[in-house]
């Protein structure tokens, strides 16, 4: 049986990924000291989007609601990725950008 949240619970589970490569690829710049508010929310966003994707895949009453906070807090990530110029934040801030 297919949930029929399954394509944003996909798009949750990719944007969770992307965030935790660029996280990765954060830690290794010269210039981590000038990302530590970007790093913050790579995880954040990451784990909201984990989280989102769970509670799509129960059907919980309170997915809705997570969904809506999941999506600024993309939007927000997507807006301190996009201050870099390397080619992980940029594809991390289109990915976000999407949600």
């Amino acid at each position: 049986m297919q949930n029929q949240n399954q394509k944003c619970i996909d798009e949750c589970m990719k944007c969770a990924q992307v965030c935790y490569s660029c996280f990765d690829a954060c830690l290794n710049e010269v210039n981590v000291s000038e990302r530590i508010d970007c790093i913050k929310s790579l995880v954040d966003c990451a784990k909201c989007c984990e989280m989102s994707a769970s509670l799509m895949s129960t059907n919980s009453n309170f997915a809705k609601e997570h969904c809506k906070l999941c999506a600024d807090m993309c939007n927000q990530c997507s807006q301190h990725c996009s201050k870099f110029p390397e080619q992980h934040c940029k594809k991390c801030a289109d990915e976000c950008s999407k949600m």
